[in-house]
């Protein structure tokens, strides 16, 4: 849980910011949005399969850039 204490002369706009970038720090916003739905363990697998698939392909993109930027110099 996210508290913040009104510091001595802080406005009240300032603590606001204050306590939406803590919250935002915390990862409070993401955990709602996940739970904002029950989603079957076996959908949970599959989009993280679908992740790792996209990162593992867009790394390999990276290492080919890589490899053909040495090779023409």
């Amino acid at each position: 849980m996210v508290k913040i204490r009104l510091r001595p002369g802080e406005s009240l706009q300032a603590a606001v910011r204050r306590f939406r970038r803590l919250c935002e720090r915390s990862g409070l916003p993401r955990e709602m949005r996940r739970r904002a739905y029950y989603q079957k363990p076996s959908e949970q697998n599959r989009r993280a399969r679908l992740r790792a698939l996209k990162k593992a392909k867009k790394a390999e993109a990276a290492r080919n850039k890589k490899k053909l930027k040495r090779k023409l110099l």
